[in-house]
């Protein structure tokens, strides 16, 4: 959440940039300016990946698509290592599920100050909402017993409030056990936030975005072996989006080798 906060001051500095004069932009203009891009997100419970298409309205609108995962943490999830066995797997003591949630919205942006050079930044604020379905999966940790002597052995058990201690955790399981036992839980999101778009390309997108999501659920989440559980989540989050401008009179699936360079 510090880390968040501490970028807020760096991104209106950067925004401000914006409005310098910089090299004219001679470039030829997709007028529809439909666009398609990618986000890496992190925020204040976790992390994500999101994809998002957005349909020209007008000169000054675009209708938002998209779908978002994200992996969604408890406040208290502290990894740790058993000092006995330092280069084993990290563990969380006492967390119970791992959580992910799958969204799907649709939104509404808008520009208010539009790039007039190529080393310019556009500002837009935009806002979605929508369905989601979260998701979790057991956490299984390897656990000691002790058999006699400095002999033990290891068995890949759930985490049991009253019987594990941290000492008793010889590390974290496999990631993949326990997805048989996957649970589904519906709920809803709201997004809010503001983008900067900073790109040199004309049919490029380099964009950053800040602001705030909101996630509900029906019911709460068994994250950790805890009473705090939670059932709605809001969290501030910093993003890095890329894509690129689609004219939709020769709009492709699979974008050319020149575009391709030019979006990374």
């Amino acid at each position: 959440m510090k880390k968040l906060i501490l970028l807020f001051p760096f991104l209106i500095l950067f925004s401000s940039t914006g409005f310098a004069q910089g090299e004219l932009d001679d470039q030829q203009k997709i007028f529809f300016r439909n666009e398609q891009s990618v986000g890496l997100l992190l925020n204040s419970t976790g992390w994500g990946l999101g994809l998002r298409y957005g349909k020209r309205i007008n000169y000054l609108n675009k209708r938002l698509y998209e779908v978002d995962f994200t992996h969604i943490k408890h406040p208290k999830e502290i990894k740790t290592t058993n000092p006995y066995f330092p280069n084993n797997r990290g563990f969380v003591f006492g967390k119970l599920n791992l959580f992910m949630n799958l969204r799907a919205g649709m939104g509404h942006q808008r520009e208010v100050f539009k790039k007039i050079d190529s080393g310019g930044i556009a500002v837009r604020y935009f806002g979605s909402a929508g369905p989601s379905l979260g998701f979790y999966k057991p956490i299984y940790y390897e656990v000691l017993y002790s058999l006699y002597d400095n002999i033990y052995e290891i068995k890949i058990e759930k985490f049991s409030e009253g019987i594990h201690q941290s000492s008793d955790i010889y590390g974290r399981a496999s990631f993949f056990k326990g997805f048989d036992e996957i649970k589904f839980v519906p709920g809803a999101y709201v997004k809010l936030g503001l983008n900067f778009e900073y790109s040199k390309i004309d049919r490029v997108i380099h964009a950053l975005e800040v602001g705030v999501t909101f996630d509900a659920f029906t019911k709460k989440i068994p994250i950790m072996a805890s009473e705090d559980n939670k059932q709605f989540f809001f969290a501030l989050f910093v993003s890095y989006r890329f894509g690129r401008i689609v004219d939709p009179k020769r709009q492709t699936i699979i974008p050319d080798m020149e575009e391709l360079r030019d979006t990374f």
